[in-house]
């Protein structure tokens, strides 16, 4: 318990390399899968245009988020942020959505692992494996933020190593004529005929980077969250800014790309092309490349329950998912809330289908819907506080305000009304979902308690 507040708290014991390891870990197997998704529809040349839009997206809302997380290190992350600017319903707008991203990415990422396995054990459900991964890193975050870390810098490392080892195996087959070869949408020159395709493929290009700002939620875990969040954010996204862009180039010219664009294990996929289906080199990428995917796995594991701790302690969930484990001090409910979700996701195809898509692009695209409108929502938060609390301590102020929150905030924007346009069926469940977790949120009368809460904390 917090002994100023007498409220449910979590252990401060967080260094900043551990906080990298989280960045880069939360989104590192973006690197891995998902993002090839992208190439059905753009094509290769086509999607690096909207990757490098969404890489600038990125990198300017990362350095104007980074002034919100320093400024206000809670647990709730953005739910806090625009808590504070907008008032109850801000908040619940930003915390609904941050919890779409983090509880709908971890079965997307849960069915990549059950790809990646099958490909060694042909005998192995998918489905069966991925539920086994939730039950075994369910159980590890319940054990403790400081081992949860730990082992999250561990495979993070290991993940990055294996992703160089793989540009580097499949350097001497590329060809810049492969890479291009029908890369505007299928075509070989530009058209307008390649730009729907090109919007069309931004939920794949956000999966490069999705999660990144999920350090905000250990940011109350963190020893100094002041210096070390800065620094794990701006290291984190120019390290994924690299990789996304090495791992593109590189797979997409290893042979027909084609092939590569609706499955969930390219880069084995592509590998394969180059050095033949028995390669040890195969085999190895296959193994490390499960530490790409478990890392984010983990990692957004440990931000989906902080959110739903955050959410459930200022009274918007039921309050049994705000408890703290008496032994290891982590949010267990919350933990075990969130995989329920996710393994029901992940057998959700049995019952329900969208728009075409597989099921796993389409757990990706709501995922990205959430990420998106929680964006908006702290960019706007970020600027109406600036106006209304002029004097909050901010250890780190976004550069180049308001150039930087203005465009992150607009891209943020063009990015939600495209994937609205080509998405209307997910689209459609992410706000009905919205609106009926809003009506409960006001009927309970959870709203009041929850600003009565902002009060108190403020």
């Amino acid at each position: 318990m917090d002994p100023t507040t007498s409220r449910p708290a979590l252990n401060k014991s967080l260094g900043t390399w551990q906080l990298w390891g989280i960045a880069v870990g939360l989104v590192i197997s973006g690197e891995y899968f998902g993002w090839s998704y992208g190439w059905a529809s753009a094509g290769t040349l086509g999607f690096l245009i909207t990757a490098g839009f969404i890489a600038l997206m990125y990198a300017t809302f990362i350095f104007s988020f980074t002034e919100l997380t320093t400024s206000i290190p809670h647990a709730g992350g953005p739910f806090e942020y625009s808590r504070r600017a907008f008032g109850p319903t801000g908040g619940y707008i930003a915390g609904f959505a941050t919890l779409v991203e983090f509880v709908f990415a971890p079965p997307a990422i849960a069915l990549a692992i059950g790809a990646y396995l099958n490909v060694q054990f042909p005998a192995l459900d998918p489905k069966l494996a991925a539920v086994g991964a939730y039950v075994v890193f369910m159980a590890l975050n319940i054990a403790g933020v400081q081992i949860a870390a730990t082992f999250e810098l561990a495979i993070t490392l290991i993940a990055i190593f294996e992703l160089l080892v793989f540009m580097g195996v499949v350097a001497p087959g590329f060809s810049i004529a492969n890479f291009a070869k029908g890369g505007w949408s299928g075509q070989d020159g530009f058209s307008a005929a390649s730009i729907p395709g090109m919007f069309a493929a931004i939920p794949f290009a956000i999966w490069f980077f999705l999660a990144i700002e999920g350090v905000a939620m250990a940011a109350e875990e963190a020893k100094d969250p002041k210096r070390s969040i800065p620094i794990a954010y701006i290291a984190g996204i120019l390290t994924l800014l690299g990789l996304a862009a090495g791992v593109m180039l590189f797979a997409g010219g290893a042979g027909d790309w084609t092939k590569l664009s609706n499955i969930n294990d390219p880069l084995p996929q592509a590998m394969k092309i180059i050095v033949g289906e028995q390669s040890g080199w195969l085999h190895m990428l296959v193994w490390l490349g499960l530490f790409g995917l478990i890392a984010s796995f983990h990692g957004i594991i440990l931000g989906y329950s902080r959110q739903i701790f955050a959410l459930a302690r200022a009274g918007v969930l039921p309050g049994v998912l705000g408890r703290v484990h008496p032994r290891f001090h982590t949010p267990h409910w919350a933990i075990l809330a969130g995989g329920v979700v996710g393994i029901v996701a992940i057998f959700s195809d049995q019952f329900i289908s969208f728009g075409g898509q597989t099921l796993t692009a389409n757990i990706v695209t709501m995922s990205v819907f959430g990420a998106i409108v929680m964006y908006i929502v702290s960019m706007a938060s970020l600027f109406k506080l600036r106006r209304s609390e002029p004097g909050m301590v901010r250890p780190f102020r976004a550069p180049l305000y308001p150039y930087f929150p203005a465009f992150a905030l607009a891209a943020a924007v063009v990015c939600l009304v495209t994937m609205v346009y080509y998405n209307p069926l997910v689209a459609g469940l992410f706000f009905a979902l919205g609106v009926l977790g809003y009506a409960y949120f006001r009927l309970t009368g959870r709203a009041q308690a929850s600003g009565s809460t902002l009060q108190s904390a403020a």
